[in-house]
């Protein structure tokens, strides 16, 4: 059974930083990412970082104040949050994906078949 945990999220000041973790069992995967969404609006890609090589792509929005990692040995991924904004108030989860895909493909949710139970994180101006 595929699994992937995330914890992590919680409530945090505009310019404070938060770390998002995500446990993945049950399988190998190809390329595991975090989308997040807010209230009323589609989700979206955050980041996303392959397994093996560790090849790293960021939305433009987090781009300089989010770090994507893994740690192979612990099978999981962490979401480095810096700099946070009110807008980046959302739902993030954790996804995979057990095939390999571009990197303009991994920013669309539909190339992943595995999602966590999403974690809440909220941003005070």
């Amino acid at each position: 059974q595929v699994q992937l945990v995330e914890s992590g999220g919680g409530l945090v000041q505009a310019g404070g930083s938060l770390r998002l973790s995500c446990a993945g069992s049950g399988r190998t995967f190809s390329t595991l990412g975090w989308f997040r969404q807010a209230p009323g609006t589609e989700r979206e890609v955050v980041a996303a970082i392959t397994w093996s090589g560790g090849s790293t792509n960021y939305a433009d929005s987090v781009k300089g104040r989010f770090t994507i990692s893994r740690d192979i040995a612990k099978n999981t991924v962490y979401l480095q949050m810096n700099s946070l904004k009110p807008e980046d108030t959302a739902v993030y989860y954790c996804t995979a994906t057990d095939r390999s895909y571009s990197a303009s493909a991994l920013r669309n949710q539909y190339v992943y078949n595995y999602w966590g139970q999403g974690t809440q994180v909220t941003v005070s101006s």
